[in-house]
């Protein structure tokens, strides 16, 4: 696919997603969906870590209201279940870690697509917000089953119901994301992450990622047998088995990831 609403860039092992309609705030139209579907799914075979980020002032500032196609006669439903859901699907079963770097505002689906990664890392200076109440909606693209997850009953329903701005810094108090940065560091930070993970066990991670999201549907046995499965999987690999000499040797592990 030759894109035209992100770019797509790849280098030892990260591949980097960047939203490139600055000129919009990096709002979402059907084909800039279809791009990261398109780009995620892509790079989840051949990199070993995914970085989501924006271009310009925002990281994504929602849907796109001047796109006739999605507002003339709307039909949520179809687009959230054949544009949307891909697109999270894609970024949340990637096999490798994903990272979004938010370095700006991230509003609506905006918020949620980049809540939808592993990892988010955001400036101090970008903040959250669940604007759909403003203009009738409740929280999509995931929103209502990753804000309780992630903040806790209480402030998922605040900042569904009020719409204020969350900071990055209050949504790092919040356990909302990972961390919160100085403006100044941000761009180091999420690139020494990302090569962090890109020197990382790859199967590993793939079979945490795939726990911990199962956990919320099992019950205790099951969840220990789920995790006996994968450790088994994992002790099989020849990561472990140079982690286990590296560790012994006090020195760095070399894995090979897949």
């Amino acid at each position: 696919m030759e894109y035209q609403t992100i770019t797509l860039e790849s280098a030892e092992g990260i591949a980097t997603v960047t939203l490139n309609r600055g000129e919009v705030m990096n709002a979402l139209n059907g084909q800039m969906r279809a791009e990261i579907t398109h780009a995620v799914t892509e790079a989840g075979q051949n990199a070993r870590v995914v970085v989501i980020t924006g271009s310009g002032r925002a990281f994504c500032s929602g849907q796109d209201l001047s796109d006739r196609a999605s507002v003339a006669n709307p039909d949520l439903e179809r687009t959230l279940r054949d544009e949307y859901l891909p697109m999270l699907r894609a970024i949340a079963n990637c096999p490798v870690p994903t990272i979004s770097a938010v370095n700006g505002a991230a509003a609506g689906a905006g918020a949620n697509l980049a809540l939808a990664a592993d990892v988010v890392i955001a400036a101090e200076s970008a903040y959250f917000l669940q604007a759909f109440a403003r203009i009738g909606l409740i929280p999509d693209a995931g929103g209502t089953w990753t804000l309780p997850r992630t903040m806790g009953m209480a402030k998922a329903l605040g900042a569904a119901l009020f719409a204020d701005k969350i900071t990055a810094r209050q949504a790092d108090d919040w356990g909302m994301i990972w961390e919160a940065v100085p403006d100044s560091d941000f761009e180091a930070t999420w690139k020494a992450r990302a090569a962090h993970l890109a020197g990382g066990p790859t199967q590993a991670y793939r079979l945490a990622k795939e726990a911990i999201r199962a956990s919320w549907d099992n019950d205790f046995e099951s969840q220990l047998n789920l995790e006996g499965k994968s450790q088994g999987a994992c002790g099989q690999s020849r990561d472990f088995q140079e982690g286990v000499v590296a560790f012994m040797e006090k020195r760095p592990a070399r894995f090979e990831g897949r």
